[in-house]
């Protein structure tokens, strides 16, 4: 099969299409023909060397993907050659083939295509968890979503929305604010050409934020940190920007804010039962035709490079689709 293939951690060009054995399936795995994999900021810190998560060398990165089952193994029951599927991998997904642990398959419902089902599962679940479970967004809540024009931001603005929240979506161009709109944003601030705090308290008419959805990190964290809400809750989803920021401890006791941690494949590891709750929900607003995922670019398996860097330079908005022949 062909696959792109990081033989030595570093630079994006390290990243190279290669024939390579087709995989086994172990006897609780079935082999996926991929026909989409979506493209995950992750993809790119692995191929660098500085993800949580270090796959051995030689690997493929790629950990969302959507296709149809072509082997089962010996010990599979309920999944058959044929079906359709959206599988999370650790690894492996910029390949025409992969083997994946029967337990994280999800059938396919029968209006979703396979662009739209690689794109689904993380960038939504990541949203609805962390507004819906961790920060609790109920009707009437201010909430701000940086990076509102990208892959999870825009669903951020869209579940926020669906929960009853008044969304201020933030991005750096006009143009991904223009999408934010059409998936429910109230208000949008150009944080390029506009002050981001200012126009959070100008739009709250004083208040501040309740809620934030950060997955950019630096300045504009800390910008939008110092327009929270008493009791406001903000989520570190990420840190886009490449700077970490760090939180004056002073100013959450003061105005008696929660900061709030969120990394979403965390609870795959201990507490399944979240991510299983909420994958069904977003499924069933899916099929409801309530949510859909907004796809700015498709790319063939061997410009893989070309489809990370897309998303790592910020010129895409919403999701990135790397499609195989």
């Amino acid at each position: 099969m062909k696959a792109m293939i990081v033989r030595e951690c570093g630079p994006l060009e390290n990243l190279k299409l290669e024939t390579v054995a087709d995989p086994i399936a172990r006897d609780n795995q079935v082999i996926i023909d991929i026909k989409a994999c979506s493209v995950n900021f992750a993809d790119s810190l692995m191929v660098d060397g500085s993800y949580q998560v270090k796959p051995p060398l030689p690997f493929s990165p790629g950990v969302e993907v959507a296709g149809i089952i072509s082997e089962v193994g010996s010990k599979v029951s309920g999944w058959t050659v044929g079906d359709k599927v959206q599988a999370l991998t650790n690894w492996g997904g910029f390949a025409e083939k992969v083997a994946v642990d029967t337990e994280t398959l999800c059938a396919l419902p029968e209006n979703m295509s396979y662009a739209d089902a690689a794109a689904f599962v993380v960038a939504y679940g990541t949203s609805h968890v962390a507004l819906d479970y961790r920060a609790r967004v109920k009707k009437g809540d201010w909430l701000v979503v940086n990076g509102a024009g990208g892959g999870v931001g825009l669903t951020a603005v869209e579940i926020g929305n669906m929960l009853g929240a008044r969304v201020i979506a933030a991005a750096s161009t006009d143009e991904k604010l223009a999408i934010a709109k059409t998936k429910g944003a109230e208000f949008t601030i150009n944080y390029t050409t506009e002050n981001l705090r200012d126009k959070i308290k100008e739009y709250t008419g004083g208040r501040g934020a309740d809620v934030v959805y950060d997955p950019v990190g630096g300045d504009i964290f800390r910008q939008t940190f110092r327009a929270m809400a008493p009791e406001g809750r903000m989520l570190v989803i990420g840190f886009a920007s490449g700077d970490i920021p760090q939180v004056p401890a002073n100013h959450l006791l003061v105005k008696n804010i929660e900061l709030i941690g969120f990394y979403w494949g965390a609870y795959r590891e201990f507490k399944p039962e979240v991510l299983q709750n909420s994958t069904k929900q977003l499924f069933d607003w899916y099929k409801e035709g309530r949510i859909t995922p907004h796809i700015s670019g498709t790319f063939p398996l061997d410009q893989t490079v070309d489809a990370i860097r897309a998303l790592r330079n910020r010129t895409s908005s919403g999701k990135v689709i790397v499609t195989m022949s």
